[in-house]
């Protein structure tokens, strides 16, 4: 089973069946599974789209999610005023020797963003959205309560008139400087979500909270408890924000490979993917059913964000792939799901798989094995005939015969080197 290209569904096409005597036309639409949902009453095209974090700062890369495959669009975790963040180098990329995939990133980048007026101007938003139709949203994260609610009512005055879809609320963040994470402090959190309540037309727009990562059960529990107390207005929680307090060490320099707080940094990429799963599968459990679940962390495939959603994520947020590939990385996970729910025959995320992760069986167990072992036999099919073919064009380059003059040999050996780069061209080496 193949995917069916996204620029061919949904499009209507037409076999025109031509006999003696007529001309008969059948009308027909090639559909793919769809991938649309709901968050927070905001429907979306797709259930993939970006976290608020790197490349988008501004409506020139907010722009390039809009026009891919995301079904929203999220800016950068905005402060009252425009800030540089921490100082460089704050970001870096695990690079594994033998060339396999990254996997791990670290980042100190301390919030740099152009201000909330600049993210929910007018001119920012058409510019980043187009004609293209899909939510905008916006993501805030004042280093004071006062910060937050100030901000709040600045997007609360224009949020209609400028057609911002959501607000999120970052609790989260690691990587201020002397500023700990809200949602870690339970009372804290409580306290700022009752000063955010009594902000009037505050459930006039739909407010998610960006969360930290939890380990320990009472710690789900608690956190649970306290967005359930403000179901009213609470009508999401995006987990998880990145794992604070990693390190990295250059055994060259003998030094951290970031130099915001002595090298302390948020912990991103495929390395969180199963901590953000487990977060993302008990706060489905634990929150009210009024409230959506948005998962993030680690995602980087179509079969990543199927077991998210899976998980009970409404829709799922990708950072660091973003981070790493840029827009195109929406296209490419929004194929990839679709073609795992092509092979499994599942049409729709939403009634399909969204929130329908299976008890373990020893029967699913089996099945699974049985995939491994089916794939891993396809690879080595694969591969002994991709040996057989180079070693097919490695036999042309066999000794040339003796009476060969040089211009022969010359001719020959250009020959052969045009075969290969075809040979490489058509995949035969």
């Amino acid at each position: 089973s193949h995917s069916i290209p996204s620029l061919l569904t949904g499009t209507q096409y037409c076999i025109v069946n031509h006999t003696a005597h007529e001309q008969t036309k059948v009308a027909f639409t090639i559909m793919s599974p769809s991938l649309e949902t709901t968050i927070a009453g905001i429907r979306l095209e797709t259930c993939i789209y970006n976290a608020s974090g790197p490349r988008t700062g501004s409506s020139a890369a907010l722009s390039k999610i809009a026009a891919s495959s995301a079904g929203g669009v999220l800016a950068k975790s905005a402060t009252v005023q425009k800030q540089t963040g921490n100082p460089l180098p704050r970001t870096w990329h695990d690079e594994p020797s033998d060339g396999s995939k990254s996997a791990a990133s670290l980042n100190s980048e301390g919030l740099p963003n152009s201000g909330i007026d600049y993210y929910i101007d007018e001119k920012t938003i058409k510019e980043s959205m187009g004609d293209t139709g899909k939510p905008y949203m916006v993501s805030i994260s004042g280093a004071t309560l006062k910060d937050n609610i100030e901000m709040l009512k600045t997007i609360l005055g224009v949020a209609k008139q400028n057609n911002i879809a959501a607000i999120e609320l970052n609790l989260a963040c690691p990587n201020v400087i002397g500023k700990p994470i809200i949602a870690y402090d339970f009372a804290q959190m409580d306290d700022v979500l009752t000063q955010v309540s009594k902000i009037k037309g505050i459930t006039d727009i739909p407010l998610g909270v960006k969360m930290p990562p939890y380990f320990d059960g009472p710690h789900f529990q608690q956190a649970a408890q306290v967005l359930n107390k403000h179901k009213n207005f609470v009508r999401y929680a995006a987990s998880i924000n990145t794992i604070g307090n990693a390190l990295s060490i250059d055994p060259v320099s003998e030094a951290p490979a970031i130099s915001a707080k002595g090298g302390f940094a948020g912990l991103s990429g495929r390395a969180i993917k199963y901590t953000a799963l487990a977060n993302v599968r008990q706060m489905r459990n634990l929150l009210d059913e009024s409230i959506d679940v948005i998962g993030v962390g680690g995602i980087s495939s179509g079969t990543d964000a199927f077991e998210m959603l899976l998980c009970g994520a409404k829709a799922v947020q990708i950072g660091t792939c973003h981070w790493n590939e840029g827009p195109k990385c929406f296209d490419r996970i929004c194929d990839e799901l679709r073609e795992l729910m092509e092979e499994k025959g599942y049409t729709s995320v939403e009634k399909d798989v969204i929130g329908q992760l299976k008890e373990f069986s020893k029967e699913g167990a089996s099945k699974s094995r049985q995939a491994k072992k089916a794939r891993e036999s396809l690879r080595l099919e694969k591969q002994g005939s991709v040996q057989k073919r180079r070693s097919t064009v490695i036999g042309m380059l066999s000794p040339l015969p003796e009476d060969f003059s040089h211009k022969d040999e010359v001719i020959f050996l250009l020959l052969v080197t045009i075969g290969i780069l075809l040979a490489n061209q058509f995949g035969l080496v």
